[in-house]
């Protein structure tokens, strides 16, 4: 289950993050990315401990991002990683990039 709902939530144009909403780390990428002008819908937030399958999603995020812990950020289907990540690739300029080559923003 828990690998079909992380897959359903992952589509090319999106970004999704899946986060623990008392994590630091996950309210920082929040914060991050909300200051940014996605278009309707291209943006969502998964909080995994607001399901049912919470430690099942923990143990198969890894397989896809080679961590347990959130936050994890995906573009399209594609894992940029956790905070770190995503400031380093916002510092670099690279984030608006990909974020308009997918066309999110």
């Amino acid at each position: 289950m828990a690998h079909e709902f992380v897959n359903s939530k992952l589509q090319p144009g999106k970004v999704v993050v899946f986060i623990k909403p008392t994590c630091p780390c996950c309210r920082k990428t929040q914060e991050i990315l909300s200051q940014l002008p996605f278009k309707q819908g291209a943006l969502e937030f998964v909080g995994i401990t607001a399901t049912d399958d919470a430690n099942e999603i923990q143990d198969y995020l890894p397989q896809l991002t080679e961590a347990r812990m959130g936050p994890q950020v995906f573009i399209g289907k594609n894992c940029i990683g956790g905070c770190s990540d995503l400031i380093t690739v916002q510092q670099s300029g690279e984030l608006v990039t990909q974020l308009k080559q997918i066309g999110a923003l």
